[in-house]
């Protein structure tokens, strides 16, 4: 550990180019410290005669490992406590866990009497629906794991739903709301303890979710906190044992409740809202946590800019490191799952189309749905634009899955079940010579399989 009066290393355990991550580093070197941003071209772990060696070495890590987005998100929660075995982590894999884990967060809040909605888990698909009545006309229906509200569906009484959806598990919820008009829920930062501010998110148009990610407007909610609410935001994280975490409320008629805790929130739409940055916020409490000083009105004046431009702390790339995109060809096996099934088909790549569309009775049989939207779909062949409903489908591609709002047409006449959109191309590189599903010879592929 460091002495007070030294500068203390402050690792970030970030995989990915996210701006928030950006900001932290940033933020860690103008308070007068060094970051060490943890990532694939820099990171090893040796383990020589008992003792853990961690390269690059670091006094403190903050974690940033987006665990809901991965497809394999016990891979990187075992690389977090890896590192955590060494040095010390905010927050820790073991909070992590429990906080990207929707249900189990439920359940320790409400073992801990902070509110959260009436929910339902069942392993069974069957007892699933038996008990879908007790959630009355409108439900949410959601994956225990998910992010940016993708995996998150409102089911009425006669749709049908699983208890997986792909490879995660679903759960029912109810569905929470004081007045008529735009669904909206409060999001408020906490970080060691304290409240750095919140934003008011409100749904967009022809939507019910209000994720910013999905185009959910937000203002600030700052100075407009009840004491209901800070104790209810405090409590949450504190329950969780997160040094810094985003808890999402929303408000009922009998009070307010706790929907979810990220302690990953991202912080661009709460920076848009409230004019605040938590970076500097983070990049403190692990550097006091460390045994390092820091000045609190430094702290106050770097939160008003969200300083996501490339840290020099970023690793440099070694020569033979492999492309950050995967290549898929002209055609591609996928696995698309809804609620209620996943089916192995061929799908076409189009680069040209911006949405992801789906057969109408490939749709029917995974249970994709409900319907959230109408879309209006106009080819340069076509005077007149059609509309086709959309509905959101989960699309495994390898190792990668993607939850994108698909439209719904026949494609019963054409060669491929499925197309895909820049929705998902734009994650890829496309290769218009290889051609792994020609149905043609769809057989032959899946009999030597």
């Amino acid at each position: 550990m460091a002495a007070a009066a030294d500068p203390v290393r402050v690792g970030v355990l970030s995989l990915h180019n996210s701006k928030e991550t950006k900001a932290i580093c940033n933020a860690i070197e103008a308070l007068g410290h060094r970051p060490v941003w943890y990532r694939g071209e820099n990171t090893s772990v040796r383990i020589d005669d008992g003792q853990l060696i961690i390269d690059p070495p670091a006094d403190i890590i903050v974690n940033r490992l987006l665990l809901s987005t991965t497809n394999q998100p016990c891979e990187e929660l075992g690389l977090a406590d890896v590192l955590a075995s060494g040095i010390p982590m905010l927050n820790p894999p073991e909070a992590v866990l429990s906080a990207m884990h929707k249900f189990s967060a439920a359940a320790r809040l409400a073992a801990a009497d902070v509110p959260v909605p009436n929910a339902f888990l069942a392993l069974d698909s069957g007892r699933l629906n038996e008990a879908r009545p007790d959630f009355g006309t409108e439900a949410v229906y959601k994956t225990a794991i998910g992010t940016h509200g993708g995996g998150t569906w409102k089911v009425g009484p006669e749709d049908t739903v699983n208890a997986e959806v792909g490879s995660r598990r679903a759960f029912l919820q109810a569905m929470v709301t004081k007045d008529a008009g735009p669904n909206r829920d409060l999001r408020v930062y906490v970080v060691d303890g304290e409240i750095v501010g919140a934003m008011n998110r409100v749904a967009p148009e022809q939507d019910w979710r209000t994720n910013v990610a999905l185009g959910g407007s937000v203002d600030d909610a700052s100075d407009s906190l009840t004491d209901e609410i800070r104790s209810i935001s405090l409590r949450a994280a504190d329950v969780l044992d997160l040094e810094f975490a985003g808890v999402d409320l929303v408000e009922g008629t009998d009070g307010w409740y706790v929907l979810e805790v990220n302690p990953t929130a991202g912080f661009r739409g709460f920076f848009r809202a409230t004019g605040i940055s938590p970076a500097p916020h983070i990049a403190a409490v692990a550097i006091q946590q460390a045994g390092g000083a820091v000045e609190g009105a430094l702290i106050d004046e770097l939160a008003d800019t969200l300083d996501d431009s490339v840290p020099a702390c970023k690793p440099v790339p070694r020569p033979s490191a492999e492309p950050e995109r995967r290549t898929v060809g002209l055609s591609e096996e996928v696995q698309v799952s809804g609620t209620s099934d996943t089916q192995s088909v061929f799908a076409k790549s189009d680069t040209g189309a911006s949405r992801t569309s789906i057969d109408t009775s490939l749709a029917a049989s995974i249970g994709a749905g409900p319907i959230k939207d109408i879309a209006r779909i106009k080819s340069g062949s076509q005077k007149s634009a059609k509309t086709r409903p959309v509905v959101d489908v989960v699309v495994g591609i390898g190792g990668n899955r993607h939850t994108v709002t698909a439209s719904v047409e026949d494609r019963s006449h054409m060669e491929y079940p499925v197309l895909l959109g820049r929705d998902i191309l734009q994650h890829y590189h496309v290769d218009v010579t290889r051609n792994v599903g020609d149905p043609a010879r769809d057989g032959q592929l899946l009999a030597e399989e």
